[in-house]
Parts: C-alpha cells; sequence; structure tokens
C-alpha cells in the first residue's frame, strides 16, 4: 500500500483538494485498496475547519466531494507513517522538514516533482482567489504521482 500525505498551511485549500483529487483518480481506477491519502497543515490556524467554500466548490464542479474533511496540523509521527509526504511550496517543504525533524528518507517533496515543472510551486488560491489555477496544478500533480506510483510498482 502506498501511503501519501498532502500538505498546505491551513489544510483547507490546497493539500484537501489534493487530498480528494487523488482519492478520486484512485477510485475510478479501482486501486482503493492500494492507497491511503490524507492531508494536514503545517500550522494551527485551521484547525478542525472544513475545506474552504471556494475549493469545495472547485471540487464540486468535477463531481469530487469533500464532506467530513476537518483541518489537522502534521505531527511528527506522520512522517514514520507515510511514504510521501507532498507539500504545494517551498514554505510548507521547509515547515514539514521542521515538524519531521528533518528528511533523513527523503520523503518530503513538492507536489508538481511529478509533473514536467519540477521544482515548482502549486498556486496559492488564499492570495490570489483563482482556484481555477490551483485546480490545474493539483491535478497535474495528482495525475503524474499516480503514474509514476503505477510504473514503479
Amino acid at each position: 500500500m502506498v501511503k501519501v500525505l498532502f500538505v498546505c498551511h491551513g489544510n483547507i485549500c490546497r493539500s484537501p483538494m489534493a487530498e480528494f483529487v487523488l482519492k478520486d483518480l484512485v477510485k475510478k481506477r479501482g486501486l482503493e485498496a492500494e492507497f491511503e491519502i490524507a492531508s494536514a497543515a503545517t500550522s494551527r490556524e485551521e484547525l478542525g475547519n472544513p475545506v474552504y467554500p471556494p475549493a469545495r466548490w472547485k471540487l464540486a464542479e468535477h463531481g469530487i466531494s469533500c464532506a467530513g474533511h476537518q483541518a489537522r496540523q502534521m505531527s511528527r509521527s506522520d512522517y514514520g507513517y507515510y511514504d510521501w509526504i507532498l507539500c504545494m511550496d517551498r514554505a510548507n517543504l521547509r515547515n514539514a522538514a521542521r515538524i519531521a525533524g528533518g528528511d533523513p528518507a527523503g520523503k518530503l517533496r513538492l507536489l508538481l516533482d511529478y509533473t514536467d515543472r519540477a521544482g515548482q510551486e502549486v498556486a496559492d488560491p488564499w492570495y490570489t482567489g483563482d482556484f481555477e489555477a490551483a485546480w490545474r496544478d493539483v491535478l497535474e500533480g495528482c495525475r503524474g504521482l499516480l503514474e509514476q506510483t503505477l510504473y514503479k510498482g
């Protein structure tokens, strides 16, 4: 089983979008039993909150539900549990490494590292209001991750 944790600042926009997009892609391929997918925040600001409404609406436009999601903070134990911890931007990457106490196993990566745009960051709709750009980035990253995971497995 491949265990994936998506990480962003508050766990109400980009990381839950990635969580539910990858869950949808996996379900459509009948691979649910082969993946465990979750998301978390590097901050405590939004703990317990649902997916931010514009992000929820963007997912719903594509037939994806995120019902029941509650923001949570990444913990040090997540590093040991998950195979991949995929961050939306470099600040998340630094903060996730701080929470984890480093990255000795090389599990921390940017989501877009699984695309032709390695090293780039997922657009942050919190500041721009552009949830379509975030959707495109998340979808591209999740598709790339799934393809690379399937070819390695």
